[in-house]
This record gives structure tokens, C-alpha cells and sequence, in this order.
């Protein structure tokens, strides 16, 4: 079977405790994972065979994972203290890929925008935004 219904996907925040304990986000409506990208040096010399720009493989950025949320003060307030945290607080993405053993990225970021919105003819909202900081962990599942 080809492909996979992202409906039950989890973001989840880590409590900063030792063993750490991950908590889910309530009710994220999105949820786009880190995009990984990688800079690129630029290598070429007049000696670069048949005339072909050469590369090297530069540093990596671990991209910005970003959710839409329905946004309950509630629940989600306390978002706003990793807002004004200057260390990073360790997150999880839990993929709903398997039952038992699900795929995971865990990652350290700063919650960098908060953005609550709440029009007097629909739902209250909030997007959120965080940029990772060092290297994802992705644990396949089974």
C-alpha cells in the first residue's frame, strides 16, 4: 500500500525533565514537519573537467516545523513561556504510521511565533512556529 493518511499525527512538548516526559499539543489542526535543507560551496576552478561546476556539501539547516492549532488560553498558553525561553525545550513529532511502534522525530527548537487569532465569525486559532536547533533524531517505526 502506497502512502499514508496523516490524520493523528501528534506534536508533542517535552518537559525538560530526567527521563524526559513528552506531552501532547491539543488540537493541531497542521502540522508541517522540519524541512531540511543543505548549503552548497561552490568548488569550480578553471580546471573543473568538461566545463561542469563542482560542489561541496555545506552546513545543514535543520529547518522550522510549524502547526496550526485550535487555540484554547487554556492548553496552550503555556507555549508562551518557550516563547521567552532563550534554551531550546525538546519537542516530538509522532507519526501515525504504526500502533505499536510509531516513526519519531524529536527535535530541540524555540518556539519563535505565536500567532493567536480569533475572528468574531469562526474558530480561534493560533499558528505556531519553531526553529530547530542541531541535529533531528528520526526513529523509523516498525
Amino acid at each position: 500500500m502506497a502512502g499514508m493518511d496523516g490524520f493523528g499525527v501528534q506534536l508533542q512538548r517535552g518537559d525538560g525533565a530526567e527521563p524526559e516526559v513528552f506531552a501532547k499539543i491539543a488540537d493541531v489542526t497542521s502540522l508541517n514537519p522540519p524541512g531540511l535543507s543543505r548549503e552548497t560551496i561552490d568548488v569550480t576552478s578553471h580546471d573543473s573537467p568538461n566545463g561542469w561546476m563542482e560542489f561541496l556539501g555545506g552546513l545543514k539547516d535543520p529547518g522550522e516545523v510549524s502547526a496550526d492549532i485550535n487555540y484554547q488560553p487554556a492548553e496552550h498558553d503555556l507555549l508562551v513561556a518557550d516563547f521567552d525561553d532563550k534554551t531550546p525545550r525538546n519537542y516530538k513529532i509522532v507519526f501515525p504510521d504504526d500502533d505499536v511502534s510509531p516513526t519519531t522525530w524529536t527535535f530541540g527548537a524555540f518556539l519563535t511565533g505565536f500567532e493567536p487569532e480569533t475572528p468574531y465569525d469562526d474558530k480561534a486559532s493560533a499558528s505556531l512556529t519553531f526553529k530547530v536547533t542541531g541535529k533531528p533524531t528520526i526513529t523509523a517505526g516498525a
